[in-house]
């Protein structure tokens, strides 16, 4: 069972993520973020994870401290269920159009933080949320997973599309990344023998 339940309490957020690796894209997410929200729910149906947050956040101050701690949870969660590592596919990529939007992601479960976004968004905000919390979203998640991330964006002019592309080419590597290789079922997917 490759899953985890990830408990975060802090004076800023209460948050209870349950995650399945090996579940059907099954989302039930409320963050009080409703793009968040959208986006989780995006993430969980395209990398076919089963996906439950409940977040209790000071959205009254704004949205960064919400989207912040889910990037940090979610990140926990994904660390906690690939455990030992051993089989696992390890590394993961999309190029994703979303419209006129084109965006890729590479991703590596290398043991090591790297979070390199070149998203390129021409709005500060999409409705009410504000689109300098992509980066701290994804940088939150890859430090947490103990991952490197990649953004490339080659095209796009639409903010909404940008960012959800993103988290679909996001969602896209993660499953391959988190794939159990049958050929090295046993191994850990590094010469050095340890990730």
């Amino acid at each position: 069972m490759r899953t985890a339940e990830i408990v975060r309490d802090t004076a800023e957020t209460r948050i209870v993520l349950k995650l399945d690796l090996d579940g059907k894209g099954h989302a039930n997410i409320d963050t009080g973020c409703g793009f968040l929200d959208h986006m989780l729910t995006l993430l969980a149906g395209h990398a076919r994870f089963d996906l439950t947050v409940c977040c209790k956040g000071d959205t009254n101050v704004d949205d960064h401290h919400t989207v912040e701690d889910v990037g940090i949870a979610l990140g926990q969660a994904v660390a906690a269920a690939i455990g030992d590592k051993k089989g696992l596919t390890r590394y993961g990529s999309m190029i994703l159009p979303m419209d006129e939007a084109l965006v890729l992601c590479a991703l590596d479960l290398s043991g090591r933080c790297g979070y390199y976004g070149e998203l390129e968004i021409p709005t500060e905000k999409v409705g009410t949320f504000d689109t300098e919390l992509v980066d701290e979203f994804f940088f939150a998640f890859s430090r947490n997973a103990a991952a490197t991330l990649h953004f490339v964006q080659f095209a796009g002019n639409n903010s909404h599309h940008i960012i959800e592309g993103a988290f679909k080419a996001f969602a896209r590597a993660l499953k391959e990344a988190v794939k159990i290789d049958p050929e090295c079922a046993d191994e850990v997917p590094s010469t050095k023998g340890v990730l």
